[in-house]
């Protein structure tokens, strides 16, 4: 029999998920599970006693407790390496997992679901949750400030779990500005749900915008409808009318899928962006004679704005493929701006701690604000505007398109586009 999940959608049955995304491990979902009715089965209890989820179904038993299952779809696979490649890579894949667990998720449920009304509510104990989740978040902050994943150069079951961890507190309660304290910890998550394989289980993710409203105590009384029972064929007939409302009121949402993006608002430019990506691809020869010069004649300082960009933390930047795997999760987070945009990213020297750097045109005079709202590594940059105007800088512009080198007295380390 094939392995079957009995289980909800939720983040700890996306552990095995994930997993199994990995391994090539076929997992079949229970279809139509209902929480509170199929988890109370006879059939159930016998899997797991205390009828929680999820449980995994195996042909040599049942399994319950999200990371044992999840491990146990990892060693189905004799050629998966998600455990790693030594007994050192197990040891600290195990850790994190612990650490995930007792640090991270105990947190955010002790912050989160009081506010839902899963647990009674006592601002005391928030606090603590909150603080306990601060220090955790530091110190995998810390940890992510030199490694991409937490162990090793590749993803291992130890993000999956981690990821899925912390995916239900940046969608519930762990809104931006909380979030900004730490990172590394921003950086490594974004990069990791947008992976093709986390993506296909957990779906397009979005941050929490503020932290929920604590859940009401005392619901409506039952017993208070009782009076109005009488009045009832009056309430039918006035809710019949009203139905030309709710069509007036469909009228009107109507036109909201033709919205358009600001930028799409603004004046014509003289300036093509589609026109100078092609002939930025297509020149191969000469690229300062015929691109370069062929960007400054399309540049229209009205309808565009070009700027520099540095990484703040350069200093952290010790392992050039760390280094690497930031500026791509940068493009990739960038892709919501294709449209608008043109980039490019250099990564200079070639001892480290290595420089980040980077020339961006955009649509409009400033930059797009829904880039700076739903790009997280903008706040990682210092930005600065280009004065055209300024040879100096005008020149610097074109060795960074150019990918000129040296760079500032420097060698690449590697030169990024984004078009």
């Amino acid at each position: 029999m094939a392995l079957v999940l009995h289980s909800s959608p939720n983040k700890n049955a996306f552990k095995a998920l994930i997993a199994a995304e990995y391994c090539g491990v076929k997992i079949e979902m229970v279809k139509e599970f209902q929480m509170g009715v199929s988890n109370k089965t006879p059939e159930f209890i016998k899997m797991n006693p205390l009828g929680k989820i999820p449980v995994l179904e195996t042909p040599e038993g049942a399994i319950f407790e999200s990371n044992a299952i999840a491990r146990y779809v990892v060693r189905s696979s004799a050629d998966s390496s998600l455990y790693g490649s030594s007994l050192i890579d197990y040891g600290q894949i195990e850790q994190w997992m612990d650490f995930s667990a007792t640090e991270i998720d105990a947190s955010i449920a002790g912050w989160l679901y009081p506010r839902l009304g899963y647990r009674l509510y006592l601002p005391p104990a928030e606090e603590a949750a909150i603080a306990s989740l601060k220090r955790a978040l530091g110190a995998l902050n810390t940890h992510l400030a030199s490694n991409t994943y937490l162990v090793g150069h590749a993803v291992t079951i130890a993000d999956i779990v981690m990821t899925c961890n912390l995916s239900i507190g940046f969608q519930g309660v762990m809104t931006k500005t909380f979030t900004s304290e730490f990172p590394h910890v921003e950086r490594y998550f974004w990069t990791l749900i947008n992976q093709p394989n986390f993506k296909k289980v957990l779906g397009d993710v979005k941050q929490a915008e503020s932290v929920p409203p604590v859940a009401s105590k005392k619901p409506a009384p039952k017993e208070a409808a009782k009076p109005k029972a009488k009045e009832e064929p009056k309430k039918v007939a006035k809710k019949e009318e009203p139905k030309p409302k709710e069509v007036e009121a469909e009228e009107e949402e109507a036109p909201k899928p033709k919205a358009k993006n600001a930028l799409d608002l603004l004046p014509p430019s003289k300036m093509v962006l589609d026109d100078w990506k092609r002939l930025y691809s297509n020149t191969k020869t000469n690229f300062r004679e015929v691109a370069v010069k062929g960007f400054w004649d399309m540049y229209d300082p009205e309808g565009y704005s070009l700027w520099f960009c540095e990484y703040k933390y350069n200093d952290e930047n010790t392992v050039s493929f760390v280094t690497l795997n930031k500026v791509g999760g940068f493009l990739q987070r960038m892709d919501l701006a294709r449209k608008y945009a043109f980039g490019k990213m250099l990564v200079i020297g070639t001892e480290a701690p290595f420089k980040v750097k980077g020339l961006w045109l955009f649509r409009g005079t400033e930059i797009p604000q829904f880039v700076m709202d739903e790009c997280y590594d903008m706040e990682l940059y210092h930005w600065t505007k280009v004065d055209i105007n300024d040879e100096a800088q005008k020149e610097r512009a074109s060795q960074m398109i150019e990918d000129a080198e040296p760079f500032e007295g420097e060698g690449l380390l590697d030169a990024k586009c984004f078009k």
